[in-house]
């Protein structure tokens, strides 16, 4: 416990020297307030409805793009005080979440439209594909592309694409903050003070710290993490303009662990009744950390110079260079529920450890030519640009040897047995588990193997305006992708030796296009009908994700996938809401299987069937309302073959997994956040996000089960400067489980808490 105490004694202080650092910018805005009009821009732009993508890709309005994009405001990102990625995708149906193992164990892994979107991540429209879990203190907005998306993106995009807006310098004085505590140690401060020099130039600084113990758990998982994102600008308003950013962010846990299921099958030779299938009926919030061992440490950094000229009103230059660097220090517990503990007298859960040592950098060069033009009666509006980025990754692991002298850089799983369960910290009871004192030595074994990645694309987007009544858009891109891992020294995985010196590499090129026609009847309202294609080659993580190069799919080619959509759009209500719905299909092919004799090949295939409804914006100028539906049928129509027979004497047959859900589909989810101006001073919020029960693994013995949480909001505006706001989440402390590792153990969602905040504006 005295550790804990020193954790939160140092967190505390964190907060105090970010508070330190931006008490100037506060101190001035309140001797300078003679820039109020800026805040009536922020004021039209916090507005739930949002009109234009922030990227520059989108050469139409949304409601012209024949596409499904969902973007989450500033304005829904502080009524539901979202300041996790994870918590603000939330609010988008359609999305669900996974787990990684090793791997990515707390990273940001969401699934779009039943696809892995991990390695499709983006911040202004540049890949950020580090595992990492990303904070909203410096985002301005999120926008989720649904649908395959290579053609906006490069490779992956197979179910969407997500892209984070950053906060820079902007035109005219502004500051305002975030200063919040509520219920299991929670405690953010968030800080961002914008100064106009004049004459085109601007600066601007974010601060953050922020602390939580996982609501719900009793002495479990705590998270820490503190930032800043300073930014310059300079031509603001002109023809030449420059801004130069940083971001940095860094994060030290104390990581859950999951709740293993209860399996659909025991395993061979264990005498037990087979579960359900869904996690086991444990108590809320059961902690199977180890919280003298347990730790996770991640920094980002990301450095960007972007710089446009404009040759007139119609055509613009632009590029984009950003340099990053990261660094994943962890190890954690797993609660394993592979060897059968949980069927055993007395019940126990085996514990495995897990580690990564992660070093990144990459650099990423933008060129885009963008602007209008037209032919003859024919109205263009395009973006044409090159890509180029370099991304190297050093992992490494760390090693455990126990009291007996055994070394391993992998795991300690074992069946427990009554001496292990008493002698043993790696058995713990199921339903009460302790943490007794770590008796093994850490060591670690650093930059086992290096994974490097390039990647060149040449694209084209073409919104062609025949009539204002028909509208034809059109993209093409080209991308070359390499990747290649060295080993450093040798490596032993699953009992496989790959000796130091050994290199393997996959290098491919692909196309990928979009097309999309729509047809406005009035102003408002748009229909369309969009097909568009996406590629994710071998190694598109880049070497730190899950989706990583490995000898057996080097010479495998790139995965496909196509979407057709039909869709529409309208403005209503005087342009205060918009209303979209759209039907889809996504087919995936080339799919990576591994087959019944140990290979694995591009011959597995799949398919996800939906539709989705959303309003959002104002009903009322008191009533502000976002809400959406979403249904996915997705089906995994080839996964490869099996052998029936022997090693021998082998039959191979279709795989048996032919006609499942496809994993990390949810069939039906729903999301609602709706306020009400009660009066100018008081404001009340109410949401609620419903998920049907997915399944984890391919063999749909794993599930999720169904859930429906509850949300409330309040806010009070003293002045015109200053508010108070609560939001208390999960308030009927629904017990659920947000996310999953498809072999061993799910992640609970957070049980009731609630959050105070003053915030304050200048």
């Amino acid at each position: 416990m005295s550790m804990i105490k020193s954790r939160k004694h140092q967190r505390a202080s964190q907060l105090l020297a970010v508070a330190t650092v931006a008490l100037p910018f506060a101190t001035h805005a309140a001797d300078d307030p003679t820039q109020l009009p800026t805040i009536e821009v922020q004021a039209e732009q916090s507005n739930l409805k949002v009109d234009q993508s922030a990227n520059t890709k989108y050469v139409a309005p949304l409601l012209d793009t024949p596409k499904s994009v969902d973007i989450i405001s500033q304005r829904l990102l502080t009524d539901t005080n979202s300041n996790t990625l994870a918590t603000a995708l939330q609010n988008v149906p359609g999305i669900t979440f996974a787990a990684g193992e090793g791997g990515t164990p707390f990273t940001d892994m969401p699934y779009i439209r039943g696809y892995s979107s991990e390695s499709s991540i983006y911040v202004d429209g540049v890949r950020n594909s580090t595992s990492q879990n990303r904070d909203m203190f410096a985002v301005e907005q999120v926008e989720v592309t649904k649908g395959s998306s290579s053609t906006i993106s490069g490779g992956g995009g197979v179910g969407g694409s997500i892209n984070l807006i950053p906060k820079t310098a902007h035109q005219g004085d502004q500051y305002q903050g975030t200063i919040a505590n509520g219920t299991d140690d929670y405690a953010h401060i968030m800080l961002d003070a914008n100064k106009d020099f004049g004459k085109g130039t601007a600066g601007r600084v974010v601060v953050m710290a922020h602390q939580n113990d996982k609501a719900g758990q009793t002495n479990g998982a705590e998270y820490k993490r503190i930032g800043i994102a300073p930014s310059v600008a300079f031509g603001l308003g002109t023809a030449n303009r420059a801004t130069l950013s940083y971001y940095f962010l860094k994060s030290n846990d104390e990581p859950d662990s999951g709740i293993p299921f209860n399996n659909a099958s025991v395993p061979t030779g264990i005498s037990g009744t087979a579960g359900n299938g869904e996690p086991v009926n444990v108590k809320q919030g059961t902690y199977y950390g180890w919280k003298n061992r347990d730790f996770d440490k991640r920094e980002n950094h990301i450095g960007t110079i972007k710089l446009e000229h404009d040759f007139s009103d119609d055509l613009t230059i632009g590029n984009v260079a950003t340099y990053t660097k990261s660094k994943s220090d962890y190890i954690y517990t797993n609660a394993d529920d592979s060897k059968g503990n949980i069927y055993r007298d007395p019940q126990t859960i085996s514990r495995r450890a897990l580690s990564r040592i992660v070093d990144t950098q990459g650099f990423s060069d933008q060129l885009s030519l963008k602007g209008k033009f037209n032919t003859g009666t024919i109205k263009h509006s395009f973006n044409t640009g090159v890509e180029y980025s370099y991304q190297s990754t050093d992992q490494g692991v760390y090693t455990f040897t126990n009291t007996a002298g055994t070394t391993t850089s992998t795991v300690f799983s074992t069946v427990c047995n009554a001496s292990d369960a008493a002698n043993n910290g790696w058995c713990t009871s199921l339903n009460n588990p302790q943490n007794g004192a770590f008796t093994d030595t850490l060591g670690s074994i650093r930059n086992q193997y290096t994974t490097r990645s390039r990647n060149t694309g040449i694209y084209l987007l073409d919104n062609i305006e025949f009539t204002p009544q028909w509208i034809l858009n059109l993209g093409a891109r080209w991308d070359d992708f390499n990747t290649e891992r060295k080993y450093n020294k040798d490596v032993v995985s699953r009992g496989t030796t790959t000796p130091a010196g050994t290199t393997i590499s996959s290098d491919t090129d692909f196309f990928s296009y979009q097309a999309g026609l729509v047809f406005k009847p009035t102003k408002n309202g748009s229909i369309y009908f969009s097909y568009a294609t996406s590629v994710n080659p071998v190694g598109i993580d880049q070497g730190d994700g899950s989706d990583s190069l490995s000898d057996a799919i080097k010479n495998l080619d790139p995965e496909k996938a196509r979407t057709y959509e039909l869709g529409t759009k309208w403005d209503i209500l005087n342009n205060r809401a918009n209303i979209t719905a759209a039907i889809f299909r996504t087919e995936k092919q080339n799919t990576r299987v591994t087959n019944g004799d140990g290979t694995t090949a591009n011959v597995g295939s799949s398919k996800v069937d939906g539709f989705e409804l959303g309003i959002n914006g104002n009903i009322t100028d008191q009533w502000a309302i976002s809400v959406g539906y979403n249904y996915l049928d997705g089906e995994l129509t080839d996964n490869g073959y099996v052998n029936t027979g022997t090693s021998t004497n082998p039959i191979y047959t279709a795989s048996p997994l032919n006609g499942n859900q496809l994993p990390f589909v949810t069939k039906q989810s729903a999301t609602l956040w709706t306020t009400y101006d009660i009066s100018p001073k008081l404001t009340l919020g109410a949401g609620a996000q419903y998920k049907d029960k997915v399944y984890a693994n391919t063999a749909n013995t794993k599930i999720l089960p169904t859930y429906t949480i509850y949300n409330a909001m309040a806010r009070y505006n003293v002045n015109d400067n200053i508010n108070l706001q609560l939001n208390v989440n999960n308030i009927s402390d629904k017990r659920y489980f947000t996310s999953a590792h498809a072999a061993h153990y799910a992640f609970e969602g957070e049980g009731r808490n609630a959050v105070f905040a003053v915030n304050f504006k200048y």
